[in-house]
This record gives C-alpha cells, sequence and structure tokens, in this order.
C-alpha cells in the first residue's frame, strides 16, 4: 500500500504551521530532573494530551505517584495514554515518546535562549527539538494531516508519553506492568515504534534495532562539618574533593578502557561476521569529528569507533555536585561532594551485575587512601540493554518508508544511548519493539545548541505518516 498523496502534499504544505507547533512545545521548560522546573513538566503533559484531544485521540492521564527530588516531596510527571481506532481488522500500533528534556541555561553555551525554538540555515535549535518533542511533534503532524482532510487512518494507534524519561522513567515501568496485567490501552498491541534516537551521520537514515543499558552511580565523599578555608585547613586536613578525584580517576582511562575489574570480561569479543556488519556501514572517522565538533575519535579505525558506540560497554564522567564551579575564584574546601558517572551496558550485562562489582571496587580503592572522610557508592538508576529481530514485519515497514521518502535504504544500527521502556515492552507486551529515528547524528541531543533539521522534522513525518500504511500493508490488513 502507498500512502494517500493527499497526507503527503498536506505535510509539505504546512510545514510553518507543524514549526510553530514544536516551537510551543520547546518553550515549556520541562525540565524533569530539575525540582523547579516540576511545574512545567506537568503542565507540559496536560498541553500534549490537549493536543492529542483535538486530534480525535481518546486519552487519559495517569498519575505516577510521587518521588524526592533536591529535597522535595514531588508529583511525578503524568504518563498520557491514547488510543484512536478499534477495527478488529487492523493492526494496532504503540508509539511510545517522552515530553521531558534535559537542563539548559543559555550561560551553558547556547547562541540563543535553549527554550525559544530558532530557525537558522534550516535547522531548528532549541532543548528538546530532536529529543524527543520533535519526533512527538511529527506524530502530531502524522494525525493532523490525516484528521483535516478526513482519511483513514490504516492501523489502530495507541500512545504512551511520559515525563521522567531523561530521570529515570520512574513509574513508568509499574505502570506497563499494571495496564498489561489489567487495563485496556495496551491490549492488542501488535507492535511498537519509538522515535527517539539518530541516525548514524547526517547522511543515511538509520533503523535501530539495539540499545546499550545503563547504570548510574554517584560517589559521595564527606568529612568536615562544614566548606572550609583552604588557607587555614589546606594540607591539614583529609580532603573530600582530593579523595573523590582520586577515585574518579581510577574508574576509566584515558582510551576508554573500564577499569572496574569484570566489568569488560563479561562481553564476549566479536566474530569476523560481525565485524563486516560494521564495515559495511556509511561511516566514517570524520562522522565522529562532524558530530563531536572536534578530532577527538579514540581510534582511527570505523570498525573499532562503532563498536564503541554500539556493541561494547562505556564509563563516563558526568560531573561533581558540590565543587565550585562559578566564574572567578573561590578558595574553598568542600565538605562533602558528590561525583556522577554512568557505565553504559551491553548483553549480557544488566545493572544488576555489575552494581557489585562496581561497589566492591570502589570501596576496596577508597580503603587504600586511608583516609579519615567517609565514602559510599549510591546507585541513582539504570536500566537492561535490548536487542531485537530486525527480520521481523515491522522494521521491512520502516525500511519501505525510508526507502520511499529519502531514496535510500537505512542503515541497521545499535545505538549507544539508553531508553530503558524500549526493553519492558519487549518483555511485557511480547512483541517486536523498533526504533525510527527522525534526526541526525549531529544533532546535538543532551548538548548546547541542540538542534532538528527542518528536512528531517518535515522528510520524517512523511516517513512516520508513510510506515503506518506499510505496516498495514505487510501485515495484510490493507
Amino acid at each position: 500500500m502507498t500512502t494517500h498523496p493527499d497526507f503527503l502534499k498536506y505535510v509539505s504544505e504546512h510545514a510553518d504551521k507543524f514549526i510553530q507547533r514544536l516551537s510551543d512545545a520547546v518553550q515549556i521548560k520541562s525540565v524533569s530532573g530539575d525540582a523547579a522546573y516540576r511545574s512545567e513538566t506537568i503542565a507540559m503533559g496536560h498541553w500534549l494530551e490537549k493536543q492529542l484531544k483535538a486530534l480525535g485521540v481518546t486519552t487519559v492521564v495517569r498519575d505516577l505517584g510521587q518521588q524526592t527530588l533536591q529535597g522535595q516531596r514531588l508529583d511525578l510527571p503524568p504518563a498520557i495514554l491514547g488510543k484512536l481506532g478499534d477495527d478488529p481488522k487492523k493492526k494496532t500500533v504503540l508509539i511510545y515518546g517522552h515530553y521531558d528534556v534535559q537542563p539548559a541555561l543559555q550561560s551553558d553555551g547556547w547562541a540563543t535562549d535553549p527554550f525559544t525554538l530558532v530557525e537558522k540555515d534550516g535547522k531548528l535549535y532549541g532543548r528538546g527539538s530532536t529529543d524527543d518533542k520533535g519526533p512527538i511533534m511529527g506524530w502530531l503532524n502524522v494525525l493532523e494531516a490525516h484528521q483535516a482532510q478526513r482519511l483513514d487512518l490504516p492501523v489502530n494507534l495507541r500512545f504512551c508519553f511520559e515525563g521522567m524519561e531523561e530521570s529515570g522513567s520512574e513509574g513508568l515501568d509499574e505502570l506497563i506492568e499494571k495496564e498489561v496485567a489489567e487495563g485496556e490501552w495496551f491490549k492488542g498491541i501488535d507492535c511498537v515504534c519509538i522515535s527517539d534516537n539518530y541516525w548514524l551521520n547526517t547522511r543515511t537514515p538509520a533503523l535501530t534495532y539495539g540499545l546499550r543499558g545503563i547504570a548510574y552511580f554517584a560517589i559521595n565523599v564527606s568529612g568536615p562539618g562544614q566548606d572550609l578555608h583552604s588557607g587555614l585547613f589546606g594540607r591539614m586536613v583529609h580532603e573530600p574533593m582530593t579523595d573523590l578525584i582520586k577515585l574518579m580517576s581510577k574508574l576509566v582511562d584515558h582510551n576508554g578502557h573500564i577499569l572496574i575489574p569484570g566489568i569488560e570480561a563479561m562481553v564476549p569479543p566479536p566474530d569476523d561476521d560481525e565485524i563486516k556488519l560494521y564495515t559495511k556501514m556509511d561511516y566514517s572517522i570524520a562522522d565522529v569529528a562532524e558530530a563531536a565538533g572536534a578530532s577527538i575519535a579514540l581510534s582511527d579505525h570505523k570498525e573499532t569507533v562503532i563498536m564503541g558506540r554500539m556493541r561494547n560497554p562505556s564509563l563516563s564522567l558526568h560531573g561533581i555536585q558540590g565543587a565550585f564551579s562559578e566564574p572567578g575564584a573561590k578558595t574553598v574546601i568542600p565538605s562533602k561532594v558528590a561525583g556522577k558517572f554512568s557505565l553504559r551496558l551491553v548483553p549480557p550485562q544488566t545493572p544488576d551485575s555489575v552494581i557489585p562489582l562496581v561497589t566492591a571496587y570502589i570501596e576496596s580503592e577508597f580503603a587504600k587512601l586511608n583516609s579519615k572522610n567517609k565514602m559510599d557508592v549510591e546507585y541513582l538508576h539504570g536500566g537492561k540493554p535490548w536487542v531485537a529481530d530486525v527480520n521481523h514485519w515491522n522494521f521491512e515497514a520502516a525500511r519501505k518508508a525510508i526507502e520511499a521518502v529519502w531514496n535510500k535504504s537505512p542503515d541497521y544500527t545499535r545505538e549507544g544511548g539508553s531508553i530503558p521502556v524500549t526493553l519492558t515492552f519487549a518483555e511485557k507486551l511480547g512483541v517486536n519493539v523498533l526504533l525510527l529515528p527522525m534526526g541526525r547524528a549531529d544533532d546535538g541531543a543532551h548538548s548546547t545548541n541542540e538542534k532538528l533539521d527542518v528536512s528531517n522534522f518535515i522528510e520524517g513525518t512523511k516517513v512516520l505518516g508513510m510506515y503506518l500504511y506499510e505496516v498495514a500493508q505487510l501485515a495484510g490488513t490493507a
């Protein structure tokens, strides 16, 4: 089945309207990891529900409970569930996305206000433009194009949009488990489509069949009863920051090798056939430099770099809470500091399998310091890795849609990032889960000057719509 031509025409002719909808969404500061923005994050959920209802979707707002964040007891942002269509002759596709975003301040290095969408040189700059508000708006665009022209959708749709993905998806797994066991919103799902990742480069669309998991930790070190003056107490006391820096230096080397015993050994090496898959990919070391903004790849061999992102674990140091980081010079000895780091996990690793290794290793390294400070290792959140069957009709439908819009075949990738709910859907629903990226490798998700190319937003909307038609065709219901 080919997509209805009126759908494609409508999307092309209403690009400006769709960009304005994305602008409205970006303007809402839905930063889930900062208590100061919790009300706006919740407001974003209700804004999204209103948009869905206006497009004919039956919705329900699901309360996910509360959490303690930055010393405050806060309501979790709600999950927005929706349904459109109940034709037993049609396949039913579940769409997932998240409406929360990473923190962003213009002082971090943004060229413009991160919460004001700015179009420049064919690119849309703004926090959440590519992760994940752009793709969610893409689905709304698909719905509008069909509603406005009174076109029947070729499949039944179900929606699950959350507001805590950037902060561990708290409460979502429990909701999914309950709905699968007792509810009606996830009944009869035939496949899942998630658009929350990126092409491998800036040229070739991708389909993603694997994700790394994550285990996020904090090393908490404390000593003095309060912050101290370095001129009065320097070289007189054990300093928490000194201990922390020493411990963090023991986690990973400058070539990316994880120093925690047993972590790397969990993963079997690739065979020749697997390496050939990476050799075939449309990717180069120059793509790393373009996406990273500098020539800083760990290797000159593309296969090594690709495996570092897709099929090998990694450990990254993220920051130090409690340390002085403002402009100027402050001669303080912090009384307590927390070093944040995470492991990206690949099969057969899981958070449960690495937590004991991480904790025991850091505790043993701290003991070697003979410090009088106190230290504990805190596990903050995590998720398992995931791999799907690329020969399923769900992936075939997405491939055909990409080829029709972009006139080229997609790369099949395993993504370096983590979307924990992917595995939850696969396990609890027992169906194929597809990752269908909208954005490019250089979009800068989680970074300053995050962007989404206009072409990816508009042509990506067409891909999403055509994918639904291909699902109907391949599933034999067209």
